[in-house]
Parts: C-alpha cells; sequence; structure tokens
C-alpha cells in the first residue's frame, strides 16, 4: 500500500489511544452524564478476535474519519453532506434559529440505535428487529440485489414505514428533515462498512501492530471510504427499471387477467420458480421456517462456535430465525405496487433467504423472463382475494318458530 504521512489524520481526531480507551471505557467526571458514543461492533471484534488493543486502535480510526455523535465528522471521498449530518446529530434540541437538530435521536435511535446497530433501547421487544445498518446491507430498494439503495429508497421507506412492522411513517416531517435523516443513515451505514474492513485489515497485521499506528492509516482510510462511497454512488445506476413493452397493460379484462394469474399459479407451485419451498404451498409462509436473516446467522454461527459466550454482552439481540411472508395478508414491506413485488422477485430481498428469480439475461437458460415474473406479481396480489383468504361466513343459527 502507499505510504503517507498521517499527521493529517491524528490532527483530525484530536484523540489519543489512552482517552479513547476511556471513552470505550464509559469513563466521565463525577455527576456528569456520559457522552453519547458509537458502539464497536463486538459481535465482528469477537468474531475476528481482535484484541482490546486493536479494538482501541480501529475505534481510533473510525473516530478520524466519521467522529462522533455528537460532533460527525465526513471525510470528502464519502461526498456526505456535514450540514445535513450536524442537524441528524447530537442530542435532541433547537438551534438559535429555532430548527431541530438531533432527528436521528428523536426519532430513530430508541430503535435503531445511536450507533445504527438495530439494538436500540427498545429493539428487543419488537419483532423483526430494526435495522443494522453497518453492513449497508438493505432489504426493500429498487435496486439490484447486493446494490446501495437510492435516496430515493430511503425516502420512501421513512414516508411509508414499512407495513407489519413497528417502523412508521414519518411523512408529517418537512423535507429537510427527512433529507437530513437520509444523510445520517448513510453515513452510519458507511461507518459501519469502514468498521469491518478496518477488521479485515487489522487481522492481516502482525503481532503487536495496531491499525492506528501505521504509517500509511490515512490513505488506507482514504482508498476504503471512496469505495464504499463509490458504491452508495453507483446506486440509482443499478435501478430494477423492467421494460416498459413487457409490462402488462392497464386495461386488462378480467380473462385477460385470469390467465396471467393461472400462469404465475403454476411458476409459484413449480420447480422453476419453487416459491412453495418457502412460502410453503398454501401461501402462507409456513415452508422454511428455521433459516436465517444475514444479521440473525452472523450470531448463530458465532454462539454455535463459542456456545459459552453471552450475546447480550456484546451488544447484541438474541438469534431470530426469519420467517417468509405470509402472502395471504396482503401485507408487503417492500411496497404493495405491482412494480414493487416485480423487483422483489427480479432481484430478491438482499439480507434474507428470498433469492432472486430474474434470467441474468434475455437468452440465460436459467431463471424467469419478464412476462413470467408479471404472472407472479398478478398471482402475489391475487391471493389475498381468494376464497381461502377470505374469513368464513358467519353462521346464523336458525330461529325457532314460537309455538
Amino acid at each position: 500500500m502507499m505510504k503517507a504521512n498521517s499527521s493529517w489524520f491524528w490532527a483530525r481526531c484530536g484523540l489519543s489511544g489512552t482517552l479513547l480507551g476511556m471513552l470505550l471505557l464509559g469513563l466521565t467526571g463525577c455527576g456528569e452524564a456520559p457522552p453519547a458514543r458509537f458502539r464497536l461492533n463486538m459481535v465482528e471484534m469477537v468474531s475476528s478476535e481482535m484484541s482490546r488493543d486493536q479494538q482501541i486502535g480501529i475505534a481510533n480510526v473510525l473516530t478520524a474519519a466519521f467522529g462522533t455523535p455528537d460532533e460527525p465528522f465526513a471525510m470528502a471521498e464519502a461526498e456526505l453532506d456535514l450540514k445535513k449530518l450536524k442537524a441528524a446529530a447530537g442530542a435532541v434540541a433547537s438551534d438559535q434559529l429555532g430548527n431541530e437538530v438531533g432527528l436521528y435521536r428523536r426519532h430513530c435511535a430508541h430503535c435503531h440505535g445511536i450507533s445504527g446497530d438495530g439494538a436500540g433501547p427498545t429493539a428487543a421487544f419488537l419483532n423483526p428487529y430494526p435495522r443494522d445498518y453497518r453492513q449497508g446491507v438493505y432489504k426493500f430498494k429498487s435496486t439490484e440485489r447486493v446494490a446501495r439503495p437510492t435516496r430515493d429508497d430511503l425516502r420512501r421507506v421513512l414516508v411509508e414505514g414499512v407495513p407489519g412492522t413497528a417502523m412508521p411513517s414519518f411523512r408529517l416531517l418537512p423535507d429537510h428533515q427527512l433529507d437530513a435523516l437520509i444523510e445520517y443513515v448513510i453515513y452510519l451505514s458507511m461507518r459501519g462498512e469502514l468498521e469491518q474492513r478496518l477488521v479485515a485489515e487489522t487481522f492481516d497485521l502482525d503481532e503487536g501492530e495496531r491499525i492506528d499506528q501505521l504509517p500509511e492509516v490515512a490513505e488506507i482510510t482514504k482508498e476504503v471510504v471512496a469505495e464504499i462511497g463509490e458504491k452508495w454512488a453507483q446506486a440509482s445506476d443499478l435501478v430494477i427499471n423492467p421494460d416498459a413493452d413487457l409490462a402488462p397493460p392497464t386495461d386488462r379484462s378480467p380473462a385477460e387477467l385470469a390467465v396471467s394469474i393461472a400462469a404465475g399459479r403454476e411458476l409459484f407451485h413449480g420447480e422453476r420458480a419453487a416459491c412453495v419451498k418457502c412460502h410453503g404451498t398454501t401461501a402462507l409462509g409456513d415452508g422454511e421456517t428455521t433459516d436465517f436473516d444475514d444479521w440473525n446467522k452472523r450470531l448463530f454461527k458465532l454462539s454455535e462456535s463459542k456456545p459459552d459466550l453471552d450475546l447480550a454482552e456484546l451488544g447484541a439481540l438474541p438469534v431470530r430465525t426469519i420467517r417468509p411472508r405470509n402472502l395471504r395478508q396482503g401485507i408487503y414491506r417492500g411496497g404493495r405496487r405491482p412494480l414493487d413485488i416485480y423487483r422483489r422477485i427480479h432481484a430478491g430481498i438482499n439480507g434474507s433467504p428470498m433469492p432472486g428469480s430474474a434470467k441474468a439475461s434475455p437468452d440465460a437458460a436459467v431463471g424467469l423472463a419478464a412476462e413470467e415474473i408479471w404472472n407472479l406479481v398478478d398471482y402475489v396480489q391475487s391471493l389475498p382475494f381468494d376464497s381461502l383468504s377470505l374469513p368464513p361466513e358467519q353462521l346464523v343459527a336458525p330461529k325457532r318458530e314460537r309455538l
């Protein structure tokens, strides 16, 4: 790697390893409330067997690159708007002009946590758990499976909420506050992704070396943040926009719609789409019920390898399996528009066992063609209105005639 003078890096950070260690230990003056601080991803640290000293080194670099919850910072390579970050960060208050600040702690931290780890104070009571932003993995978006969401995707989640979960709608917030929250979520995600990369970089160091003490640490950090920022910048180029000529017309007759639904039903139960494997033959979501999403899978593997480890001490929530969607309820977390459902089938749901079904190219032998995906969309949207999905008619006892 390229060598670089890292003095600017630590001048910007302004923290020594000793002081940072005190922050990590939560040591504060008598009678003072402890300052808000980002929590290290201890699941990652323990899984990768990072020593306490190595953890402090990683925390030092993270602080230099992204600041603190009260004083956020973003390197130029991240291409983030610092003004928006400062509106979202910090304690809940109003500035001298009466503008609200601390928006993330007001609206989001109680579920998603100060660090964006999805383990806020209320998270354990929620099912599903709130999203952990730190992997850069998002389920409900318009982009290809492994791509980052667009800012419009994040805005839509904020405005619409996520049906069937505890994520509410923030439609009443003004646009500038929504923009600030979106920027801050991306900021937390970038910070989490950098943390994972720093763990990997530290893992390759010689014994006794610490990443914050490398002469080239500034260059390493710049390169990694630039790579992460580029993934976010590319998201708008990776939006799934199905060919309009292949989309079904909006003025189809009932008979035409019935033909498409029948084709979708055959695909749903057939081997090519294999939807019944997870959603069940009745589409109640009772097929595969023992699998995990990516967040819980990591915890499960760690608990298996270290059975005596207390995950709660790492700030982790209890491991849960993931339940496939009950498609007969008509509740779609990623949106109920036909286009939303098309995108879920096309790319699958990132971070979950739900695979993508689209062909890699029109001539590919494996996967579903666009027309077939639209057939599945029609079938899925018909399920809540199927006779099996409707409540039984109320039985009325026959009246007895009076004698």
